[in-house]
C-alpha cells in the first residue's frame, strides 16, 4: 500500500536567505556551525534547506548567534504557508 506524506512548513527559504544576506555559502555555514560545535556536513544542511530534513533546534539556536538575528527571523512567512496548507485541507 502506497504512503503519503503530510506535507508541512518548511523553513529552508528562510535559511537559505539567512545565509546568502550574510555571505556564507553552505560550505562556510557548516564550518562556522562546526567551530561552534554542531556536527554538521552541507549535504545535510543543504537537506535543511530543501525542506527533506528537519533542522534541530541546536542548529538555529547556533545559527541565530551567527547571524545576530531574531527568532522570528527563520520562522518569517510561515504563517502564510500554513494558512494554505489549511486551506488545502478543507
Amino acid at each position: 500500500m502506497e504512503q503519503k506524506l503530510r506535507r508541512d512548513l518548511n523553513m529552508g527559504a528562510n535559511l537559505k536567505k539567512l545565509r546568502l544576506e550574510n555571505g556564507y555559502s553552505q560550505e562556510k555555514i557548516c564550518a562556522k556551525l562546526q567551530l561552534y560545535g554542531c556536527d554538521i556536513i552541507r549535504s545535510t544542511y543543504e537537506k535543511y534547506e530543501h525542506g527533506k530534513l528537519n533542522i534541530p533546534i541546536s542548529i538555529i539556536v547556533t545559527l541565530k548567534k551567527i547571524y545576530k538575528c531574531e527568532y522570528n527571523d527563520f520562522f518569517d512567512g510561515l504563517e502564510y504557508e500554513l494558512k494554505n496548507l489549511q486551506n488545502e485541507s478543507e
